[in-house]
């Protein structure tokens, strides 16, 4: 991680830190229902988003092909030269739409990817900027204290979002990982596999509360016409 990187990082989490401080400064009991609401709509935001980039097509003329559907060594320095020279033809909306397709037929991959190639672009394009907004608001403003513990709840879930689906696809994660799945905040990497079995389905990567709307909304964009499968891989 560069240090430009790092730092963009670290006033995110002190931004996201500042939402927390706002909302313990004003405490009330409607803060858990709140948090429990901006955490189903992280969710959602989570699913809709997923079944985007999963159907969305890729830009022809990338030769994205020739690195999907390469059956050499990944790691050899054949792969590697390409992997780097495709990706530099991308801008980052676009490596991230990648990166959601070459995980179906290479799931471990997403799991092995840095903390920064997971968040980055959702740090910068979206979390940091709303987290600043929100906070401006609430020093300009007096918007109450469990909305500020939603709106904090809410950014964990977005910014972390790909972080989550990550930890699917490896056995070794953090304690906190592990209990958040035991309270059900998290899913299942079994409940995650209904998913990849199908692509049709529980696009969902957070917690999947959401899954059952997202459905919903899949077939019904499906009956009219859209999401063809052939989305789903890149052409050349």
């Amino acid at each position: 991680m560069s240090l430009v990187q790092r730092i963009l990082l670290w006033a995110f989490l002190a931004s996201l830190a500042g939402s927390m401080v706002l909302a313990f400064a004003d405490p009330s009991w409607l803060a858990i229902p709140a948090m429990l609401v901006a955490w189903y709509l992280a969710d959602l935001l989570s699913g809709v988003i997923h079944m985007y980039m999963d159907y969305r097509p890729c830009r022809p003329g990338m030769g994205l092909d020739t690195i999907f559907f390469y059956e050499g060594s990944r790691e050899s320095e054949e792969y590697q030269g390409l992997f780097r020279e495709r990706m530099r033809r991308l801008n980052p909306f676009e490596r991230i739409s990648y990166d959601f397709k070459n995980h179906h037929p290479r799931p471990d991959a997403l799991g092995r990817r840095q903390l920064w190639r997971l968040i980055g672009s959702t740090v910068i394009a979206g979390a940091l900027p709303i987290s600043l907004l929100g906070n401006g608001a609430a020093l300009i403003w007096p918007i109450p204290g469990w909305f500020m513990a939603g709106f904090a709840t809410f950014l964990v879930g977005g910014a972390f979002a790909q972080y989550f689906h990550g930890t699917l696809h490896r056995r070794d994660n953090p304690w906190f990982i592990r209990g958040m799945r035991k309270l059900g905040l998290l899913m299942s990497p079994e409940a995650h596999q209904i998913h990849h079995d199908t692509l049709k389905r529980d696009f969902a990567t957070n917690s999947g509360w959401s899954n059952p709307l997202v459905n919903r909304l899949f077939r019904f964009l499906r009956s009219q016409g859209h999401l063809p499968d052939a989305n789903l891989e890149p052409s050349s």
